[in-house]
């Protein structure tokens, strides 16, 4: 139980680096690292992906906190299409955790995999609107019609939604470093939504190990937030000293990875 307490530990540094620097709360790393992880710990091995998910998005609840309240001392932050965005979310995440305890572990994988590759592409040859650094930020409804979609995807994959709220706002001509922060509010939201829906929505007890509600494996979601949210500030602060384009480099190639390490599992 000790080693794996400190690979919870450094999983959370790698989390708070990636929530900071992308704007994701680290949850694709997360997911991969728990799905290996989990079945050591007395997770079935039929239910370690929706506990890798559900978990991954608890931890992504003080994660997200950190990385935003960084981002907003740098006044990266646009919190009107925060509040756009977060009532879709919300409703968003409820809905694919629901989808996502109805679906088989394989299912989930193979959803995550394709998932990824397709935002990589995206980063890597979509093309975002001239300007690309708007001084107003994006407020329509249209925005909490997205935050629907972009939380039920993000629920399904564990994540706090950066992998398309961040392509959505840089697409909306918003500079890639200010969607990062506000993709870091927006996951909170889309995190708390999600792990309510995985709790109340788990197997009956018994079924999982000690310490877990529904499906969310508390032991590890707390021993990866503890550190996450000493390492997002400086994930943070590597977002503002590198350039957009490559910053978005940086993003694909960690999709990629993640995709090709669900593969080989």
């Amino acid at each position: 139980m000790l080693i794996a307490w400190g690979i919870y530990l450094v999983l959370g540094v790698a989390a708070g680096i990636m929530a900071g620097l992308l704007g994701i709360g680290g949850g694709l790393i997360l997911v991969v690292a728990l799905v290996w992880l989990l079945p050591t710990q007395g997770v079935p091995a039929g239910d370690a992906m929706h506990v890798a998910l559900a978990t991954s998005l608890a931890s992504i609840v003080l994660t997200g906190l950190s990385s935003a309240r960084a981002h907003h001392a740098r006044g990266s932050v646009l919190w009107r299409s925060v509040a756009w965005l977060v009532p879709g979310m919300l409703l968003g995440g409820l809905l694919g955790a629901a989808v996502a305890t109805a679906l088989s572990g394989e299912a989930l994988r193979w959803f995550v995999c394709g998932f990824c590759v397709l935002a990589a592409l995206q980063l890597l040859f979509g093309q975002p609107r001239a300007g690309g650094d708007r001084t107003d930020a994006p407020a329509s409804p249209g925005l909490t019609a997205a935050g629907v979609g972009i939380g039920a995807v993000s629920a399904v994959v564990g994540i706090g939604g950066g992998s398309m709220t961040v392509p959505l706002l840089v697409w909306l001509g918003v500079a890639p470093v200010r969607a990062v922060g506000t993709s870091s509010a927006c996951g909170v939201a889309i995190a708390v939504a999600s792990a309510i829906g995985y709790m109340g929505l788990g197997p009956a007890p018994g079924v999982l190990p000690a310490g877990s509600v529904g499906y969310v494996y508390v032991p590890a979601a707390v021993g990866i937030a503890l550190t996450s949210i000493l390492a997002a500030p400086y994930g943070t602060r590597l977002a503002h000293h590198i350039r957009p384009q490559t910053l978005k480099r940086v993003f694909a190639a960690f999709l990629l990875a993640v995709a090709l390490s669900l593969l080989l599992k």
